[in-house]
């Protein structure tokens, strides 16, 4: 066990200390923090600029409060006109009978003005109409949108980090196999050992990268106000996310170093990794098809079958409320396919690892004693 957690640390170390990890690290910070503000700069709220010509303005923030309005007053309808073609105002109320416009009405604008100059009509004449009450018997929608977006950024969050990782593990072992390295390292620690404490290092470092990307976009969010749109059960979410990015890297780690140490040369890992890349694949198209629909028959059978659940789970989670056994359930077929995958990875990495030169066969690396 020294062994295992000796080679970890030096994983981690060695990694802290590059300039690329840092600045990629900050980078990441930066980028997580102006997606949150962005809502807040992209998306404000609409603005209308309006005109009257002998017409009192329309109280439509009270009906549109969202929305911004600005009015003008204007002498007579040819100066108004005037200002509609110039684009100086939107719309233009004359005589509090007609509306004019450059071209077609803003549809959302049209309708606003229509039903409060209605309004202000029959409240003029008396005739007091009272608002419809509005319920809703069906599942709360309010936090859909939220949750959908959730989602998505979690499925490119998830993908992007395991498949980074993963990419690095193989990279590193086969730099180790191709020097040489490894023979120095193995006679000190044991086979298992030294591939553990690799994945565990590297499994360190993608956690780091995670942990920043949750920790500056929540505190971005809190800061711009978009946290006020987060659904109940963040921390549910969140809680989810690192568990699940544990188990999915632990399973493809494991793969992609059992893979990567059958070959002896860097630019030979891009083919013995094919199969696992094509697999990570997969398991991210599926998981963005749940974004759309996680209660679908898709999504939810697929959310149980590893490795497909280390992404399409969380992606449900965030999505959608999902009954605590079906997690359970779900986790538990994952630790068991990470549990296989250790097992099989172990027994490739110390057959191959050792034998340099031309590419090994799995088959042949099975198959020996």
């Amino acid at each position: 066990m020294n062994g295992l957690m000796l080679v970890a640390g030096r994983e981690i170390r060695t990694h802290l200390r590059t300039k690329a990890f840092l600045i990629s690290l900050a980078i990441t910070a930066v980028l997580v923090g102006a997606l949150a503000f962005a809502p807040k700069f992209l998306g404000g709220p609409e603005s209308f600029t309006l005109g009257t010509v002998h017409s009192q303005q329309l109280p439509l923030q009270a009906a549109a409060p969202d929305a911004e309005f600005e009015w003008r007053s204007f002498p007579d309808e040819e100066s108004a006109r005037k200002a509609v073609l110039a684009g100086d105002v939107d719309a233009v109320l004359v005589n509090g009978t007609k509306v004019i416009s450059d071209g077609e009405i803003d549809s959302q604008l049209g309708v606003l003005m229509q039903s409060t100059n209605r309004e202000v009509k029959l409240g003029a004449a008396g005739v007091q109409i009272p608002p419809l009450t509005m319920e809703s018997v069906g599942a709360d929608t309010r936090y859909q949108a939220a949750r959908t977006g959730i989602a998505v950024v979690l499925v490119l969050v998830l993908f992007m980090l395991i498949i980074g990782q993963v990419m690095t593990v193989a990279m590193g072992v086969v730099e180790e196999k191709g020097s040489r390295i490894v023979e120095i390292l193995l006679s000190s620690v044991r086979p298992w050992q030294l591939l553990g404490g690799k994945i565990i290092g590297l499994g360190v470092l993608g956690l780091i990268n995670l942990a920043t990307i949750i920790v500056v976009g929540l505190g971005a969010s809190f800061a711009s106000g978009f946290a006020a749109e987060f659904p109940p059960g963040m921390a549910a979410i969140v809680a989810g996310v690192l568990v699940w990015f544990v188990l999915g890297y632990a399973f493809f780690a494991t793969m992609a170093a059992a893979l990567s140490s059958l070959v002896s040369r860097q630019e030979e890992v891009g083919n013995v990794m094919s199969p696992l890349t094509m697999l990570i694949m997969a398991a991210y198209f599926v998981a963005f098809y749940a974004t759309t629909d996680p209660t679908g028959t898709v999504a939810t059978v697929v959310s149980f079958v590893p490795p497909f659940s280390s992404m399409v789970m969380p992606v449900r989670m965030a999505a959608v409320e999902v009954p605590l056994w079906e997690v359970g359930v779900s986790v538990a077929l994952m630790v068991l396919a990470v549990l296989g995958t250790l097992s099989f990875g172990a027994k490739v990495y110390e057959r191959a690892v050792l034998r340099t030169g031309a590419r090994v066969k799995l088959g042949e690396v099975l198959r020996a004693k």
